[in-house]
């Protein structure tokens, strides 16, 4: 039987709702998973033929330690995804340097550009967190400076309005095969929830937002176990990149029959 961690973080109110399906899928698949956490100390990684990193979601408050673990583990099993590429994703400034359409981003609370909204967050950052939505200049001038004064790099982008209307298409790859896409809505929306944004409906991409995704996989050398890359139309109608998910996304397995036993066949791949 191979042996393989489905690596979590100590979550006592039991936000990750996709454990048990994926668990099981992987038992059909005829693997062994059990859960760990990345941070606990007694786990012993050389068991594992591999090693997956699934809702590791207080990685950003702990980044450092979180890469640190990352290097460790991949010295005695299988990590998937790689460490470097945790490292790379971790930090969203990796989007400056895939050379693909993204949402137009300033790095720096100098010189901000005109925008009717501005959206302000940190490069290192998960669901919104530390993230303001405004339409006062100086409100997002200060609040970009205050992340650089706190050591932390600030994107500072332009509110799209389209997001409300078509939401945000995210289309899932399992070891860089097409799965399935939903359609988001966006967490900056009046009235929108973490369990809001979970509520995702499935959704057939469009051509030109495959060509995109394919694009952006095509620019991680790497191996991937799952990616999803969450896309956005500008105001022209062409699709841009809102961010590539290859650390720990919700994979919206619940929404689409068949996605986690892809998920898992994915996995034996791989091995």
């Amino acid at each position: 039987m191979v042996l393989c961690a489905y690596v979590t973080f100590d979550d006592p109110d039991g936000h990750d709702d996709e454990r048990d399906l994926v668990l099981a899928a992987w038992r059909e698949a005829g693997l062994e998973g059990r859960t760990e956490r990345w941070d606990d100390p007694e786990a012993d990684w050389s068991a594992y033929d591999a090693v997956v990193v699934r809702s590791v979601w207080d990685y950003c408050d702990r980044r450092a330690e979180f890469l640190a673990w990352t290097r460790r583990v991949e010295r005695v099993a299988r990590l998937l995804n790689p460490a470097a590429v945790l490292e790379s994703n971790t930090d969203k400034t990796y989007l400056r340097d895939l050379g693909l359409p993204i949402v137009p981003t300033h790095w720096s609370s100098r010189d901000l550009p005109d925008h009717r909204e501005y959206v302000v967050k940190p490069t290192v950052s998960a669901s919104a967190r530390d993230t303001i939505r405004t339409s006062d200049r100086a409100e997002a001038t200060a609040f970009a400076a205050a992340l650089e004064a706190a050591g932390r790099t600030p994107m500072v982008q332009p509110y799209l309005d389209m997001v409300e209307a078509e939401g945000e298409t995210s289309l899932l790859y399992f070891n860089r095969r097409f799965s399935h896409a939903v359609r988001r809505s966006p967490m900056l929306a009046p009235g929108m929830t973490g369990v809001d944004n979970i509520r995702a409906q499935p959704r057939t991409p469009a051509p030109d937002q495959v060509e995109l995704a394919e694009k952006v996989l095509a620019a991680i050398p790497q191996p991937l176990l799952y990616a999803r890359i969450d896309l956005v139309r500008l105001p022209g109608g062409a699709p841009a990149l809102i961010e590539l998910e290859l650390t720990e996304p919700y994979l919206y397995l619940r929404q689409v029959p068949g996605s986690a036993a892809a998920f898992a066949a994915a996995l034996r791949e791989l091995l």
